[in-house]
């Protein structure tokens, strides 16, 4: 038996996939987001959230995913990447699930159109269910990251 660890899933489209709930602050509905000129195309902007301006990431734009409209089920997962908060857009996060880190395989070169780098892994949860584990520190590079700190208040 490998470690436990406890995972938010989310949805983008029809894959699911998970980020291990010590990275993530919190789970808000969409809200106000300020346009901020000369960025990546994904990066939406950002968010005051209780005094503090997050940048925030389209993740269907990040992976190269079709744009979705935004509905009463999208949500914006604040996690901690690289001592940075930032905030990712996604189609719903409504489960957090209990994962043993011995069912996590090593990701496939694409999964769902989304790059291997971007994946930490892929964990089996039963036979038709997978869980698509993302890679923070890769979903956020380290160019992006100087960007998206220029951008913080």
């Amino acid at each position: 038996m490998g470690e436990e660890m406890k995972v938010i899933v989310f949805k983008l489209g029809a894959e699911e996939y998970g980020i291990e709930v010590d990275k993530v602050q919190t789970i808000e509905r969409m809200m106000p987001i300020t346009r901020v000129p000369k960025t990546f195309s994904f990066v939406k902007g950002v968010i005051n959230l209780r005094g503090v301006v997050i940048p925030v990431i389209d993740l269907r734009g990040r992976f190269g995913l079709p744009e979705a409209e935004y509905t009463d089920q999208t949500r914006i997962i604040i996690v901690v990447a690289n001592e940075m908060e930032v905030g990712f857009i996604v189609d719903s996060a409504n489960d957090v699930i209990d994962l043993d880190s011995d069912s996590i395989d090593s990701p496939p070169d694409v999964v769902g159109g989304v790059k291997a780098k971007y994946l930490h892994g892929v964990a089996r949860i039963s036979e038709e269910r997978l869980l698509v584990m993302l890679n923070l520190s890769e979903v956020l590079n380290r160019n992006e990251i100087i960007q998206l700190e220029s951008l913080e208040g």
